[in-house]
């Protein structure tokens, strides 16, 4: 049997690679938010990664999320005077290809998704590595948001994402240790305002919205993303299996027998 030519699901050790149709405004806002947020949207990990990256370089190396502290207090001259130009011209041409990149993948995601869902290839259900155990299950998508809020990371695991999810684990480590959020929430339950403020550091502290923001979105779509290839995926192998059968369970007019 030849591999079908476009086909709408695949299965590998590090989880579930999908097809769907994606409102290709909401990906270019989510990499303007976030370069690389957009892609990861559309399975694109790779190129996912490399932006996301290159968004925390820049925007280091730049110090831009300095800039727009000292810009919501008001502080313009110092905001202006510590923006580096170098690298402030690289974060801008990577924020501009990442918002045009996700919008063109996924209007041409959206044909890819037509065309493989007329073909109706047959969908993987089940595989078994040595390293891990890939399969298509129900999900609850307010579960997957959930651990997405406790920590950014673990909903992308709940829906069988493994790669995508150890990375975002991996930096939202780094994120609260360099940003100091622990101590400072520590302080503010102890009653220590002052202290609270101070030992936060605004720089990796501006990056944590937009994370677990993203998390939580992109865990609660692809769990309803896998209710979506789970029911396809059933009503492929009733429909190979008993749509021959010349047993009927409604009369002409859809009345039971």
């Amino acid at each position: 049997m030849n591999p079908p030519r476009y086909a709408l699901a695949s299965l590998n050790q590090y989880g579930v690679t999908s097809l769907h149709l994606r409102n290709p405004l909401i990906v270019a806002w989510w990499s303007a938010a976030f370069p690389g947020f957009g892609h990861f949207l559309l399975n694109q990990y790779l190129r996912g990664t490399f932006l996301t990256l290159s968004e925390v370089v820049f925007n280091t190396l730049s110090h831009l999320n300095e800039a727009m502290v000292y810009s919501f207090c008001g502080k313009f001259a110092q905001a202006k005077a510590d923006l580096e130009p170098r690298w402030i011209l690289g974060y801008i041409l990577v924020f501009f290809i990442a918002i045009w990149d996700s919008y063109r993948s996924a209007i041409y995601q959206n044909k890819v998704c037509y065309v493989a869902r007329l073909e109706n290839a047959p969908l993987p259900v089940f595989r078994l590595y040595r390293s891990e155990v890939q399969y298509i299950q129900r999900k609850n998508p307010w579960v997957g948001v959930g651990f997405s809020f406790v920590f950014p990371g673990f909903g992308q695991l709940y829906s069988h994402r493994i790669g995508l999810g150890f990375y975002a684990i991996t930096w939202w480590w780094i994120y609260i240790t360099l940003s100091h959020l622990n101590e400072s929430i520590i302080y503010l339950v102890n009653g220590r305002m002052k202290e609270a403020v101070l030992i936060l550091h605004p720089h990796w502290l501006l990056f944590m919205p937009s994370v677990i923001g993203g998390s939580m979105y992109h865990a609660y779509v692809i769990a309803r993303e896998h209710n979506l290839l789970y029911c396809l995926e059933q009503r492929q192998y009733l429909r190979n299996r008993y749509g021959t059968s010349s047993v009927r369970l409604f009369g002409d007019r859809g009345e039971a027998l």
